[in-house]
């Protein structure tokens, strides 16, 4: 019985707190909004701008006409021709085409080979050059539309050549090699966003109540306030279990706006990004998947606060939290890693990030995977808990700086 008394009164505690810090939070209605909204309004034009910005490229690069500077145009009059067809014009290169490519005047220049004709009527490998500067990606497009135009003419020439002289153009092609394709539509459309989305939907859950969290520990700190509350007949468990149940109820509730904000913007969007999957089922999933990243933030900034004298010098400590959910999509960037060993999905940071592109890619964890995740990110969050709740029982937590 005294047991239960025990646990209704620690419960009560904790709620009572919660709805303290939430009050007071609420009191100042500027910083309420800016913490709440700010997120779910800059998704959209995060989302959108990148989908309306791929689209422009893809207009500008691969379907408008292409004006190339040529070296030696008159050299392969054919040439020219042939890549005019396919909506590429070529003009003439200035005598400083190789100074102004390095100087991203222009993105890319084709060399006619000065023995171009001769090589070519002679049936030798006519030379011909792209000039570009490969370290620069606003170009990449254009060089792999100009190469392939380019490979495609000497494939045509080559298969003539063979026919004019009776024999089978298919003699020299002893190989054909097709590709079959076993992604899911949702993963193909999803493709371009596998690396950002998870970063910023983890980023946002990380760090979502992350100013409550501050300012119920540093700021109360800092304007004296926390002195009398820690002298609550109170448990300091309950205490700290309070303030964070404030933060992370925040986040939570900014987690929620960003996640139908997410559906609405794939939505509205065009091309790829409208076929990625943002049913209920998709939108539970990742709910699911963010939310123990909600309590592990919170309870770290809670305990990193707890040690800071003010709140600057809690919120000195944002951007190297911000890192942290960056960190996994820069490895997978330099090491691609499969998402089917269970132990990704105790590590934190690369579990959220292999779950949520599961999800918008239309696949399905395994009961192992959501079980191996859960379990290591709740003992995770409890483990900060403990340390929050040990800070807090320190007793220059409560001396003012």
């Amino acid at each position: 019985m005294n047991n239960s008394t025990h646990k209704t009164g620690f419960f009560a505690a904790m709620l009572t707190v919660m709805r303290k810090e939430w009050l007071d939070f609420f009191r100042d209605r500027r910083t309420f909004y800016l913490s709440l909204l700010v997120a779910p309004l800059l998704y959209p034009l995060i989302f959108l701008g990148i989908g309306k910005l791929t689209q422009m490229r893809a207009e500008t690069q691969l379907e408008k006409t292409l004006s190339v500077p040529v070296v030696g145009m008159e050299r392969a009059p054919n040439l020219v021709k042939f890549l005019a067809s396919y909506g590429i014009e070529a003009k003439p290169a200035p005598a400083d085409i190789e100074a102004r490519v390095r100087a991203q005047q222009e993105d890319l220049a084709l060399a006619i080979d000065a023995d171009f004709a001769k090589d070519w009527h002679a049936g030798k490998p006519a030379k011909i050059d792209i000039i570009t500067d490969t370290t620069r990606r606003n170009g990449d497009v254009k060089v792999a539309r100009v190469g392939k135009v380019l490979e495609g003419y000497g494939n045509g020439v080559g298969a003539m050549r063979l026919l004019i002289r009776g024999i089978n153009p298919g003699i020299a092609t002893p190989l054909h090699v097709g590709t079959r394709d076993m992604a899911t539509p949702e993963a193909k459309n999803s493709q371009f966003m596998s690396i950002l989305l998870p970063m910023i939907l983890t980023i946002f859950a990380f760090i979502g109540g992350a100013h409550l969290a501050m300012d119920t520990t540093a700021g109360e700190r800092e304007r004296q306030s926390l002195e009398p509350l820690l002298a609550t007949p109170a448990s300091r468990a309950a205490l700290v279990g309070g303030k964070m149940l404030a933060a992370a109820l925040l986040g939570l509730a900014s987690m929620l706006l960003i996640l139908v904000s997410f559906k609405l913007s794939a939505t509205l969007a065009s091309g790829m990004a409208k076929q990625m999957d943002v049913s209920f089922l998709a939108m539970g999933k990742l709910l699911l998947t963010l939310v123990p990243l909600v309590l592990i933030g919170t309870a770290l900034i809670t305990a990193l606060a707890a040690g800071a004298k003010s709140m600057k010098e809690a919120q000195s400590h944002i951007m190297w939290l911000m890192m942290l959910p960056m960190l996994p999509a820069y490895g997978l960037m330099a090491y691609p890693l499969k998402d089917t060993a269970l132990w990704q999905y105790a590590v934190p940071f690369l579990s959220q990030n292999q779950l949520i592109q599961k999800i918008t890619r239309g696949e399905t964890a395994s009961i192992e995977q959501w079980g191996v995740y859960l379990a290591s990110s709740l003992a995770l969050a409890a483990a900060l808990w403990a340390l929050a709740v040990w800070r807090y029982r320190q007793e220059k937590l409560a001396i003012s700086a």
